[in-house]
């Protein structure tokens, strides 16, 4: 029997060490991680909770291993944070879930990302990258405008004020993002039309979508943009509808073409949004999707296409045992 540990970030131990709700958002409940071990331990695996960082840092000098880990520690700071885990991992020869540092950290800063996109000849909306205030004067792309935080996730630093009208508003919104996030800013072209979610599962060739969901904005919505305050208030701000029309094909179609340029594995969420015409462009790649059973949008859009939590997570875990050689192919 394989024994597999886990590894993630608990949101109750950075609140409880100081962390702002805001700071601490990507962090997983006990839920999520409860969710994953019973999921792992139906599949007939031991299963080890392991921790964050630090936790694996010293159950590893304590000489523990692991035939696989299922990992999905999002780290606490830097833009490589993702890749935190999966480096030391690698470095103990011990495999893991979900895609390599590399990709992790190219996925996690979006303009890095959107130009990996780009290159593959994939839509993406025309950027720039701030990296300080001296840059703003420098944008150089048609109004309206969206500006949010290179490497955040949870809606993190985006709010309506993130779609920028005119260069005052740009350069009072950057100089806000830089102060608070202490990142680079992306500037991006703004996008007014459909916005989908795009769930995907497997590795390279064997990549399929599990299903696609669109976002859509309520009365009560703070402006139509997928930002902290609607992500975090959901329920009585946004609702989802599963996209299968012509228009949510093309958005899984190019959501799948983006996540095999970067390189992922095992499983993701590619969030997609139409531009003026209708057309489908790439937004950002979260490589190490949110996996809480109730409110994440990966096992939401899943359960839209008839495919059950538990089932979601067994189809990432054995794309990464298979991937590994650890078990069989089908």
């Amino acid at each position: 029997m394989l024994n597999l540990g886990l590894t993630y970030d608990l949101k109750d131990d950075y609140l409880a060490s100081g962390l702002s709700p805001e700071a601490a958002a990507e962090f997983d409940s006990p839920e999520t991680v409860e969710g994953v071990e019973a999921a792992i331990r139906a599949q007939g695996f031991r299963v080890d909770r392991i921790g964050n960082l630090k936790a694996l840092v010293r159950r590893l000098a304590a000489g523990d291993r692991w035939d696989f880990v299922f990992n999905f520690a999002e780290g606490l700071r830097g833009l490589g944070r993702e890749s935190q885990v999966p480096c030391l991992l690698e470095a103990y020869d011990i495999p893991f879930s979900f895609s390599d540092p590399l990709t992790l950290a190219l996925s996690l800063h979006k303009g890095m990302a959107k130009r990996v996109v780009r290159d593959s000849g994939l839509a993406t909306a025309d950027f720039t990258v701030v990296e300080s205030p001296g840059d703003i004067a420098g944008v150089d792309l048609p109004y309206p405008l969206f500006a949010k935080p290179v490497a955040e996730g949870t809606g993190k630093g985006v709010s309506p004020a993130s779609r920028v009208p005119s260069p005052r508003a740009l350069a009072a919104v950057c100089r806000d993002l830089l102060e608070r996030h202490r990142q680079p800013v992306l500037v991006e072209t703004y996008l007014p039309g459909r916005e989908f979610t795009v769930g995907i599962v497997g590795t390279g060739a064997e990549a399929e979508v599990v299903g696609c969901m669109e976002i859509l904005y309520g009365a009560g919505a703070e402006g139509e943009v997928y930002s902290y305050l609607n992500k975090a208030e959901y329920e009585s701000r946004i609702s989802y509808a599963p996209g299968r029309d012509g228009n949510s094909r093309r958005a899984a179609d190019l959501a799948l073409a983006a996540y095999r340029a970067l390189g992922c594995r095992d499983g993701g969420r590619v969030d997609i949004r139409e531009d003026g015409e209708g057309r489908a462009n790439f937004i950002e790649l979260n490589s190490l999707p949110g996996l809480n059973p109730s409110h994440s949008d990966l096992p939401i859009l899943a359960r839209f296409f008839g495919v059950p939590y538990p089932e979601l997570i067994r189809r990432i875990l054995f794309s990464g045992l298979r991937r590994e050689g650890l078990v069989p192919a089908p």
